[in-house]
């Protein structure tokens, strides 16, 4: 009895022995592919992955690689985790992915690649709002077209705030020749310019106070 009791602790602490040095081993490699994706180390990240590294692996901040790719404008990179299968909207803990910084930083060519890679519409950011609403609010051209241009995309959706790209455009811009496109592609797009917001004034009247003639005109011509 005395010695089944002795081969029964000593096997118990070689199985925990043996779970911690692989939880170790884990934490190591998972280290390592941040490390390498964070210094755009494009060989030994797609090395790791043919090792069987988590194309998804997070860091403390829940920063999938993918998000850090894009953050750091590694768009090589970028395309190598998503040719791995990487989640382009999984989030970190302020609610960004990469489909979502993409749109809100103007990184157009991210944009494009992970709408053609599982990009969703119903993933929002922290103001949940959507990839297309801070994109028009910053004046990224090329990012608004992309998306307004998108199929099923929500170009009405409305934010925490209670605005629509549209109202972000106006309100947010400086009625500027970059904001005037903005606004232009949007109207073209189809978007609802008269969506309120939750004081009940409009696109159109906000930017007739705000003196930005070009884009009232832009939205009389409706």
């Amino acid at each position: 009895m005395k010695t089944l009791l002795l081969v029964y602790i000593l096997n118990f602490f070689s199985v925990n022995e043996k779970t911690v040095k692989n939880q170790n081993m884990e934490n190591i490699n998972q280290s390592s592919i941040i490390k390498a994706v964070e210094q755009n180390q494009l060989e030994e990240v797609e090395r790791a992955l043919k090792n069987g590294a988590d194309v998804n692996t997070q860091s403390s901040g829940k920063q999938s690689l993918l998000l850090i790719a894009t953050h750091n404008g590694n768009f090589e990179m970028a395309k190598l985790l998503v040719s791995y299968g990487a989640n382009v909207n999984l989030q970190d803990e302020i609610s960004d992915s990469p489909f979502l910084y993409a749109g809100a930083s103007g990184k157009t060519a991210f944009v494009k690649l992970f709408l053609e890679n599982g990009a969703r519409f119903d993933v929002f950011n922290r103001y949940n709002g959507s990839a297309l609403i801070p994109a028009c609010e910053r004046g990224y051209v090329e990012t608004v077209k992309l998306l307004a241009n998108t199929k099923d995309f929500p170009i009405d959706h409305v934010n925490r705030l209670g605005w629509t790209a549209l109202m972000e455009a106006v309100i947010l811009g400086n009625g500027s020749k970059k904001y005037q496109e903005v606004v232009q592609i949007l109207v073209d797009a189809g978007c609802n310019i008269n969506i309120p917001d939750k004081d009940g004034v409009t696109p159109l009247q906000h930017a007739e106070a705000m003196g930005f003639k070009e884009i009232a005109a832009i939205l009389k011509s409706k």
